[in-house]
């Protein structure tokens, strides 16, 4: 039997297993840094298939080496997510989050069973193959700084080094079945927005006794938008959105101070430096001209996400052959964020798609939602196509 219809069989075979591993992480889903149970999760299974893992790593990370023949010939590593997030699940299913306000909502459980059933083929078949797979069970992708960054500062590029890093991702979007790439260029950085007004509260009837940090901030949110319409490169997508903004007052309360928060997203990181810097200066120059103090916080996050074309047109041919041709898919550039990018920077990496989108079960909502799902057919292959993809890769 050829080596890729057996990878398929045993990805077939052992499917349930991994939808079982789905459903136990998505009922247990943990926050980003507080990944204690899930990474306990992910130790015993490892160690269940014959594998020893390497645990604590940047606190709640797990990573664990397959070897095949001739281990030290090349590496490749393979990375997941295990974090959930802040929500609250809406879905009535047998596997709900029993965690109350805690959901894996953007599907890190989906990344962290497919990886640990990468794992499961990978082990089964090492004598198979030359090199070794590093697998990287990796905490803390929803949270500034990103837990890539710590990954990476414990030595997770090294001992041994990767020559490159594959990253899969779920797809609300695609239809189960379908994988999606994208050379070059694929997702912005991003940086959180922490702005605080600074007025002189008063009665609603006495405005010109106050300094009204209300009007302030309104003015400030509409001119740093200039940033991005007079300041930005039309030809270089770049977005400002201020998402909060609380002054705490009321209907005749001028409050002394208003909070705004909200988010940078570009992908250039001279653009980026330079955009954040218009925006502390404009901020602070609105509210100044207005009688009132502006402070600006700024949580540095993701830097931009780029797909290595070389490594992409290997592992998308790899797929190619797994899934057919006619199932996969190019991706269009996203303004979202992902810490996979401080991989991306190091050494060549490339983050694809896994389609999970199934109309007819009724199974749309997007990624971040309280009603985020998948269809658990995606898990049939998912596992066997990275454990293909990574062979190929060692192999190229």
């Amino acid at each position: 039997m050829a080596l890729i219809d057996n990878i398929k069989r045993i990805s077939i075979a052992q499917a349930e297993e991994v939808v079982s591993f789905r459903r136990h992480l998505h009922a247990h889903p943990e926050l980003s840094y507080e990944e204690f149970n899930t990474a306990k999760f992910i130790a015993e299974k490892l160690r269940s298939f014959g594998l020893t893992p390497q645990e604590g790593v940047a606190t709640t990370g797990v990573v664990v080496l397959i070897e095949g023949k001739n281990p030290k010939r090349k590496t490749v590593a393979l990375r997941a997510d295990i974090d959930a997030l802040p929500i609250n699940e809406e879905n009535n299913v047998t596997y709900k989050s029993i965690n109350k306000g805690v959901m894996h909502a953007c599907g890190h459980d989906v990344h962290t069973s497919s990886l640990l059933g990468t794992a499961q083929i990978l082990n089964s078949i090492k004598n198979q193959f030359e090199g070794t797979v590093k697998l990287i069970f990796q905490p803390g992708e929803e949270k500034n700084p990103g837990g890539a960054s710590y990954m990476i500062k414990e030595g997770v590029l090294q001992n041994p080094a990767p020559e490159s890093i594959i990253g899969q991702h779920v797809m609300p979007l695609l239809p189960v079945g379908k994988i999606g790439f994208r050379e070059g260029m694929y997702m912005a950085s991003s940086d959180e927005l922490y702005l605080k007004v600074i007025g002189k509260g008063g009665h609603g009837a006495a405005p010109e006794l106050t300094v009204d940090p209300i009007v302030i901030a309104s003015h400030i949110i509409l001119g740093l938008q200039q940033i991005i319409s007079r300041n930005a490169n039309p030809k270089q997508p770049t977005v400002l959105t201020f998402g909060s903004i609380s002054g705490k007052g009321a209907t005749n309360i001028i409050p002394d101070e208003v909070t705004i928060a909200g988010t940078f997203r570009a992908l250039n990181e001279d653009w980026r430096a330079s955009g954040l810097q218009k925006i502390v200066k404009m901020a602070e120059g609105i509210a100044d001209s207005m009688g009132a103090k502006c402070e600006v916080t700024i949580s540095h996050g993701y830097p931009y996400l780029q797909n290595n074309p070389a490594l992409t047109k290997r592992i998308r041919k790899a797929a190619e052959e797994y899934v057919g041709t006619e199932n996969v898919v190019d991706l269009e550039l996203a303004m979202g964020s992902e810490d996979f990018a401080y991989y991306s920077h190091l050494i060549p990496a490339s983050f694809y798609r896994l389609g999970t989108r199934n109309d007819s079960k009724g199974i749309t909502s997007y990624v971040h939602t309280p009603t985020f799902d998948i269809d658990e057919g995606a898990l049939e292959f998912g596992p066997g196509l990275m454990a293909w993809m990574a062979i190929c890769e060692l192999n190229s």
